[in-house]
């Protein structure tokens, strides 16, 4: 590649967008042109630049990437998961990129998953899907669904090799390994099989990327045949499809950001009509968890962190309470087994699993030794069984995989993934790594909870340099974590700390809503706020301070830029949503219309218009002393649209042209950057030695 060391400049074409009585100039709308040659002349001169301006980083993202793999077991296997008469698991080959899909027979008296040596396969084993083989000739793979009928023989895959998230559907034959003439484009992520496997539920989307069918596909029969079960037309709902773990019932799940309503079909009866669990109330969100005689009901009706009720399976009516609402315990989920009931929750900045065994006996929480970390079930496709399958992790605890008996109580730990020695040849012990739960005070009095990893001794006198993280939308959570490439960071002196800010789901619902709408600005703030308590506690100086957020989080980025530069010596913003008013002022682009109840609806309500102007990054740069900014997007991406960033950093260099500023842009991605593990590891490279760069540990 040529290398370039002058910023590339954007041609400035002034296009007017009046609302509201407000007229606002936009001189680079013009990059929204993705197949305009100059748009693609831009991008391409924009990942020259920033080759070239990070060319010396070059060893460094060697000795990045060569220490994320040195510690990782690239030859690796998933514990298996039983259903039915079979296990199925996932293993890693070293040196290729993607997962192998397999299962084997379960043998007789064989309780525990089997396990092998190095990650070798399994003896008996068969391959369901290569994920190597499929990707062959493509520069970017990513499979949609995943879904073996009830009866074992087939597999529903589907596959996206843009990035844009349009999956083929396909289903494969499991008894001969054909993959059958059956297949639909342009599916979306969602397919539910019915008891018999004669008949294959999926999702389509609309022409602004809303999940808005279900449809019914008979096995063996063209897609042109196929029927379509339910159509959403009120443009802010989204659909999605599933079969409960009892293979009863199919679940046609129906939501908004705000409202929900639930449609069954027997599984036994696929062309029956969907029949309503309750009908869509403005502001009630609820989600059935099929059980026995009864549908499990969650819900915030008259319980803002929700309560957990049930109705009848028959004939759904009144809602029975279980579990009454406790202010300040988001329930989040509940998981039914034919003899237990499984809840995930959350309190005081935690996640947690609550069970409650069914006709008689005590609730009971289970407990973890750590003060911070994340829980959660996992894959327990099994309703008839004692025993569930759940994750762990923490900062410093890798990913770890437990089976816990709801009878006895006993906890096994099957695997905790490994972490193989670094560059120093020491094995990794989580006591060289200290983790802190520390509380910031927002500009309100709110206290916002940060969580922090660093090295056993690292000094709080101010010298540690640090990266915070945030996110803060969608009451998303961003729960510890813990990462084989955040390590390289940690060994180098570098101090990590996540920010738990309001717009996120951390501490129940309230700490969403007080940051979403019109209390938006509530999140950038609290960011803010936590990066001044790192500085004034001691973890770090602002000169030594890097922010990094993705997606919605690369909003918090660009507001944070625009609202405190100072308080930041640079700022990674992955795939950022950046030019937020004029995406949600556009009812035609992606998601627009279903994140009106997110955001507001700035094309109808002035009140709206005015607070996002206010917050919105694009249109707020000014000509002041930036922090280093790099923007990291993909031309795929169909949630935020590459041009945002394209634009942002074209007006950055514009309006305050000392700063420095760098875009990189994958031209075969999409949301979620690069798709192979190695690809995604040099991405993680790329990044992380930039902030390295900035934080003068280069």
């Amino acid at each position: 590649m040529t290398t370039k060391t002058t910023a590339p400049v954007a041609k400035r074409v002034p296009t007017e967008r009046t609302h509201h009585g407000d007229t606002f100039v936009d001189e680079y709308a013009w990059l929204a042109g993705k197949d305009d040659p100059e748009t693609i002349a831009h991008l391409t001169a924009e990942n020259a630049y920033t080759e070239a301006r990070t060319a010396h980083l070059e060893k460094l993202r060697e000795e990045l990437f060569e220490e994320t793999r040195r510690r990782t077991q690239e030859t690796d296997l998933s514990v298996p998961t039983r259903k039915g008469g079979h296990w199925y698991y996932t293993r890693t080959v070293e040196g290729q990129q993607y997962g192998v899909h397999c299962r084997r027979a379960v043998r007789d008296g064989e309780t525990v998953p089997p396990v092998s040596a190095d990650g070798a396969p399994l003896d008996g084993e068969e391959v369901l899907l290569d994920g190597n083989l499929l990707a062959e000739g493509h520069d970017f793979f990513a499979l949609g669904a995943f879904d073996v009928s009830p009866d074992g023989r087939w597999l529903a895959y589907s596959t996206d090799f843009a990035g844009d998230e349009r999956f083929t559907l396909r289903i494969k034959d499991l008894s001969t390994g054909e993959v059958l003439a059956d297949e639909v484009p342009d599916t979306f992520y969602g397919t539910a099989w019915s008891a018999d496997a004669t008949v294959l539920f999926y999702v389509t989307v609309d022409e602004a990327w809303r999940p808005d069918r279900v449809w019914r596909h008979t096995v063996g029969t063209p897609s042109g045949q196929d029927v379509v079960v339910h159509a959403e037309a009120d443009e802010r709902f989204w659909v999605g499809v599933e079969l409960t773990r009892s293979e009863r019932f199919v679940v046609i799940d129906i939501h908004s950001k705000v409202t929900s309503e639930v449609r069954v079909v027997p599984a036994a009866n696929p062309t029956g009509e969907p029949a309503i669990v309750a009908p869509r109330r403005q502001g009630v969100e609820y989600a059935v968890e099929h059980h026995g005689h009864r549908f499990l009901i969650l819900h915030n009706n008259g319980a803002e962190d929700f309560a957990l009720a049930w109705t009848s399976a028959d004939a759904p009516g009144d809602w029975v309470p279980l579990i009454d609402h406790s202010p300040g315990t988001r329930l989040e989920a509940v998981d039914a087994f034919e003899n237990h009931l499984v809840v995930s929750l959350r309190t005081g900045g935690l996640t947690g699993l609550r069970v409650l065994p069914v006709g008689g006996g005590d609730p009971h929480d289970i407990d973890f030794p750590e003060p911070i970390y994340s829980v959660g079930l996992d894959a327990n496709p099994e309703y008839r069984t004692t025993t569930v399958r759940m994750r762990y992790t923490s900062l410093v605890t890798p990913d770890s995989v437990y089976d816990y008996d709801l009878v006895t109580r006993e906890m096994v730990l099957r695997r905790r993934k490994p972490v193989r020695p670094g560059p120093d040849g020491r094995a990794y012990d989580p006591a060289d790594y200290e983790q802190h739960r520390d509380w910031a005070l927002a500009d309100d009095g709110t206290r916002v909870p940060i969580s922090l990893v660093c090295r056993a001794g690292t000094p709080r006198d101010g010298s540690a340099p640090a990266v915070i993280y945030g996110y803060g939308s969608y009451e998303a959570s961003m729960d510890p974590w813990f990462s084989v490439a955040r390590l390289s960071l940690l060994d180098r002196g570098v101090i990590f700390a996540v920010a738990h800010i309001r717009g996120g789901g951390e501490l129940g619902r309230r700490w969403y809503d007080e940051g979403k709408l019109l209390a938006k600005k509530n999140t950038f703030t609290d960011f803010v706020a936590c990066a001044r308590h790192l500085v004034k506690a001691g973890w770090t100086a602002s000169d030594r301070l890097v922010a990094r957020g993705a997606s919605a989080g690369g909003l918090l980025m660009g507001a944070v830029a625009n609202l405190a530069p100072d308080a930041f010596a640079g700022i990674v913003a992955q795939v950022p949503f950046v030019d937020a008013l004029t995406s949600i002022l556009d009812p035609s682009l992606p998601l627009t219309v279903t994140e009106w109840e997110e955001w507001g609806n700035p094309l109808d309500d002035p009140e709206v218009y005015a607070y996002m102007k206010g917050y919105t990054p694009y249109e707020n740069v000014s000509a002041v002393d930036y922090p280093a900014i790099l923007a990291v997007t993909s031309l795929n991406d169909t949630r935020v649209l590459y041009h945002e960033p394209a634009k942002w950093i074209a007006r950055l260099r514009e309006v305050a042209p000392r700063g420095d500023y760098l875009l990189k842009t994958e031209m075969g991605a999409g949301h979620g950057g690069p798709s192979g593990r190695y690809d995604a590891w040099r991405e993680e490279a790329f990044i992380n030695a930039w902030i390295l760069d900035r934080l003068g540990r280069a």
